[in-house]
């Protein structure tokens, strides 16, 4: 069951209208324009690491997808394109194949293309809570060879969904024990609702590695689950799925959010991510990479060489950004000047929220 929601899942991103109405709220981050950039394109530099890697590019394939016998040739072509462009790839929710060991491959194909390429490991925070997490989060890691492990919290889209899990009692605890016991990089992340100041700063109190804020603004999961419900024939999921279509903190205000605590954890800025001024603008806030999953989705079923595509370009525009503003690289980046603006500086004001381009004198 769990292996044909997964395609089921993949097939509604690609064929159906699954976007947040609202947007990232990213427009409302203004960058003040240099005409006089003291260098030539190519001293620009946007390399960077994580968890011990190179990465050309501060940019990570988000998790989509594995879990099923026809989406192992998206991760490959995924994980191919990772590999040839030096940046990262974090695979989609391992549980089907922690339950059904024989659809193992669709995952372990992406190790297989290099052991270079920096993999991260994906489960459900709603795993935690089972006797077994501690053997799942290590089996998850061992399957794909994994740099970090991601734990993936996703309330809203649990609560819509058929035979969702509706019990979160204990999970905060779960994820402490799961630090100290874990000998790789934990990074929690949301699925399109945003993390706010107060559960960063419970993961920054249990002592993650990093968060990813995957923040509203891209796939809306209650809006997959909308029609994932009604092709199940529960009606009344559907309709509270509807309800919640545009449910969670915008990307750019949960940026904000978390960013406003100052802290040493490296922070992933994904949900409705498009193009490279997107993620130089969620950098020139305070963000240290960017994750993107549905705009990669569509060239995935098609090819390698699509997704390459689509991806240099996004490369080429956060490099002309860079070039635009007079920096030589990320760390000149996260301190140009910019303006907050719109709802943005209206969120950032009424949550007294510390961040960037904000003086409150």
């Amino acid at each position: 069951m769990i292996s044909d929601r997964k395609l089921s899942h993949i097939l509604i991103c690609r064929d159906l209208d699954v976007s947040y109405k609202k947007g990232t709220h990213l427009d409302d981050v203004e960058l003040i324009h240099c005409a006089l950039p003291e260098l030539d394109l190519e001293d620009v530099d946007i390399s960077t690491k994580l968890f011990g890697k190179k990465l050309s590019a501060p940019i990570i394939i988000s998790s989509m997808t594995g879990g099923h016998p026809e989406t192992k040739n998206i991760n490959e072509r995924l994980a191919k394109a990772a590999n040839r462009l030096g940046i990262g790839i974090c695979v989609g929710s391992q549980r089907a194949a922690l339950e059904d060991p024989r659809l193992k491959d669709t995952f372990r194909i992406v190790r297989e293309i290099s052991k270079d390429l920096l993999v991260i490991a994906n489960m459900g925070a709603a795993q935690l809570l089972s006797p077994k997490a501690r053997e799942y989060a290590e089996a998850a890691i061992s399957m794909i060879d994994a740099d970090a492990l991601a734990v993936h919290l996703n309330p809203l889209q649990e609560l819509v969904q058929p035979g969702g899990d509706v019990r979160f009692k204990g999970i905060i605890h779960a994820l402490s024990d799961l630090v100290k016991s874990l000998n790789k990089p934990l990074i929690v992340k949301e699925i399109g609702c945003g993390i706010s100041r107060e559960v960063a700063q419970e993961i920054v109190r249990i002592g993650a590695s990093a968060i990813d804020v995957a923040g509203a603004g891209g796939t809306s999961w209650a809006a997959v689950e909308f029609y994932n419900s009604k092709q199940s024939g529960d009606s009344l999921k559907s309709e509270v799925a509807e309800t919640f279509w545009n449910w969670g903190i915008p990307t750019a205000m949960s940026l904000c959010e978390v960013l406003s605590l100052k802290s040493n954890l490296t922070v992933i800025s994904s949900g409705g991510i498009q193009n490279g001024l997107h993620v130089a603008k969620s950098i020139a806030l305070g963000a240290d990479l960017a994750g993107m999953a549905r705009p990669l989705l569509i060239p995935a079923f098609s090819s390698e060489e699509a997704i390459v595509a689509r991806l240099s370009r996004i490369i080429a525009e956060l490099k002309t950004t860079l070039m635009l503003l007079g920096c030589r690289d990320l760390a000149q980046l996260k301190s140009v000047p910019l303006v907050i603006k719109g709802d943005l500086l209206n969120w950032v004001l009424q949550r007294g929220l510390e961040v960037r381009g904000i003086d409150r004198r």
